[in-house]
């Protein structure tokens, strides 16, 4: 039975979802509230800079490759790959940092020269980190979230103790040097959860980072915007923006219709794609499936403090990828999620596409995005954004030895505020709903509304969580239970 599908929100996956059921054969609208596609993953382009808004990490290509490989079509068939060497690098004073090689062999003797038999105890680490990715990646998380027997396979029975242990004490038990435990540590931040709160399975981050290595898009994130927006295109959806959702209509129990921007759109299903929370929103009190107590319950992932430079000059001593780590690692994690506040010394993230992307900055000068992990909920004011700028430029001009400062010829800040005001995020959060282990697959909002027949929900606070391949994975998982459902006659 071919349908009607209004979709809510651009990010990656409605996008996703978009693709799949016009692949299906179904009429897919979707609706877009902001000027331009792409959700969280817009651009920015200002000055002659080009800067990606929102991800700007490309991991685990495999599971790009799979998408587009459902839709006969590769990766390069749109955008062009450049696997970034060194991966990244660590900063933890003057002149004083760890690269992240961009193959394990290195990584392993880097790590030795560090702590002397850490080698062999990355490679042991890393084979199980491979193995759960195996798990995880290729099976676990193409599963819908609708019972717990989705988790019970042969292989996770072997390894439920790694649902109640955490990556923080397993790493702790393996390795003693502070920086080589904060380095394993990173990966699983972009599952929005301190590491001590996170399960040791999750340790197919590890891998994801050390075994398939960080990748840029030729030309930034947008590039995969750009590619799947293409590939909607092909299949026939249509996408609207400056349409603002303002209404989901529902009558005897079943979603009928949306409002966008005063006019009421008729549909026989309607996805969101937006935040869960705010969609809920839309609909009268007695449809929404999950109350105020419900969200205010949950773990958030961080918000964000995010800064697009544009230099008039070349930036020395830095990477693509930089992280700044010369701060009190365990303070700035318990502001986020422990006692919510603006840390008072915060750990900070750089990236500079233009060393990569020359098309990222005018010749002879330098795009910058600096990025600050907050609190969700917190208070933002301009007066903090340019207290928090000040200090991390000040410590980012010491730990690479030049001014730099004084060349910023463009500047734009984006926090907590614009998080709610662009996206209708829940506090403001930028990745979501974190992946603790009692937020995790069948324990996360339902794809399907268990209060309105129609109704369906894709992103990062459903299932399987954050992440930009989590994105295109929960967009085929929600266009797959959109299809089984009109095959069963259930809608």
């Amino acid at each position: 039975m071919k349908k009607s599908i209004s979709i809510i929100g651009s990010g990656f996956s409605a996008m996703a979802a978009a693709c799949y059921l016009a692949k299906s054969g179904h009429k897919v609208t979707v609706y877009e509230k902001n000027a331009s596609l792409g959700g969280r993953a817009r651009q920015l382009k200002a000055s002659g800079f080009t800067f990606d808004m929102g991800p700007s990490w490309y991991w685990m290509p495999d599971v790009f490759e799979r998408f587009f490989a459902d839709f006969g079509k590769k990766t390069t068939d749109y955008y062009e790959l450049v696997k970034l060497s060194p991966a990244y690098r660590v900063y933890y004073g003057i002149d004083d940092f760890i690269a992240i090689a961009d193959n394990l062999p290195q990584i392993v003797a880097d790590f030795d020269a560090i702590e002397k038999g850490s080698g062999q105890v990355l490679k042991e680490f890393m084979y199980e980190a491979k193995s759960n990715y195996d798990i995880a990646i290729k099976e676990l998380v193409y599963r819908p979230g609708v019972s717990p027997l989705e988790l019970v396979t042969l292989e996770t029975a072997k390894k439920i103790g790694q649902f109640f242990s955490n990556i923080s004490k397993d790493i702790r038990k393996k390795f003693k040097n502070e920086r080589l435990i904060h380095i394993l540590e990173f990966p699983v931040l972009f599952l929005g959860a301190k590491p001590s709160d996170t399960p040791s399975f999750y340790s197919f981050m590890n891998y994801a980072d050390f075994g398939l290595g960080t990748w840029h898009p030729k030309t930034g994130m947008f590039d995969v915007v750009r590619a799947i927006e293409s590939l909607a295109r092909e299949l026939g959806v249509t996408f609207v923006t400056n349409a603002n959702i303002e209404k989901i209509n529902v009558q005897s129990k079943i979603a009928r219709s949306i409002v966008v921007n005063g006019k009421t759109i008729p549909s026989d299903i309607i996805l969101s794609g937006a935040d869960y929370h705010h969609t809920e929103t839309l609909l009268d009190i007695e449809h929404r499936a999950y109350s105020e107590t419900y969200w205010e319950s949950r773990v958030f992932a961080p918000s964000s403090l995010l800064f697009y430079v544009g230099f008039n000059k070349k930036i020395k001593n830095i990477s693509h990828h930089a992280l700044f780590f010369d701060v009190d690692f365990e303070k700035h994690a318990k502001a986020i999620y422990d006692e919510p506040q603006w840390p008072k010394e915060p750990l900070f993230y750089a990236n500079f596409p233009s060393l990569t992307d020359k098309t990222a900055a005018p010749e002879g000068m330098e795009s910058g995005f600096f990025l600050v992990p907050l609190a969700p909920g917190i208070e933002d004011t301009e007066e903090l954004r340019n207290q928090y700028f000040d200090k991390i430029i000040e410590r980012f001009e010491i730990l690479t030895q030049q001014t730099v400062k004084s060349s910023i010829i463009y500047k734009q800040s984006f926090c907590k505020n614009d998080f709610v005001s662009e996206y209708n995020s829940y506090k403001g959060n930028a990745y979501g709903m974190a992946n603790t282990l009692l937020q995790t697959a069948f324990l996360r909002p339902k794809l399907k509304s268990s209060k309105v027949k129609n109704l369906y929900f894709t992103g990062q606070l459903t299932v399987p969580g954050p992440g930009v391949p989590p994105a295109l994975i929960s967009g085929k998982l929600v266009s797959e239970l959109i299809d089984k459902q009109l095959l069963n006659h259930n809608v």
